[in-house]
């Protein structure tokens, strides 16, 4: 097999698919990473762009994985969600370069573990419960959620332009 079909059969629309829904797992293990090992707390718009990745990486795996009808169905609705992501992103990016006088994003999970039961503990635990204007980490420039603006976007215009492909 030559270079050239090769890369022909790379940007096909289901290795494209699988490639998205890699990097969205990637992407989510490198948060958990920052959590679990960083200890730095998601916060309610943080744990949207996670629910964006999550999402847009299983409809695009499942994508990759069905006929083309269905395919491309499910992956328009994966731009939207993308898209949608990045709009939280933007937002985010937004309160990190103008934060609030007084910020107001919720308890801790060690609060919200000792201090109430588990049934009510568990829902807050999902919605996050780190200050949306604090900027923990950066690389290159980009903090957290600008990361997450530009994979979104990237990722929505992988998915876009493989819809074009046949």
């Amino acid at each position: 097999m030559s270079a050239g079909s090769a890369l022909r059969r790379l940007s096909r629309p289901r290795p494209l698919y699988l490639a998205v829904a890699l990097v969205c797992a990637a992407l989510i293990g490198f948060a958990v990473f920052l959590q679990m090992i960083e200890h730095i707390e998601p916060c309610p718009l943080c744990i949207l762009q996670r629910y964006a990745f999550v999402t847009v990486g299983t409809l695009a795996l499942l994508a990759a994985a069905l006929p083309r009808v269905l395919a491309r169905i499910l992956a328009w609705l994966a731009i939207l969600l993308a898209i949608a992501g990045a709009g939280v992103g933007s937002w985010h990016v937004w309160l990190q370069l103008h934060p609030p006088e007084v910020s107001a994003c919720g308890p801790s999970l060690e609060y919200l573990v000792s201090n109430l039961p588990l049934g009510r503990a568990l829902p807050r635990i999902f919605q996050g419960y780190g200050d949306c204007s604090n900027i923990d980490w950066s690389f290159l420039g980009l903090t957290i959620p600008g990361w997450s603006l530009a994979w979104l976007l990237a990722l929505a215009l992988v998915l876009f332009l493989a819809q074009g492909r046949r």
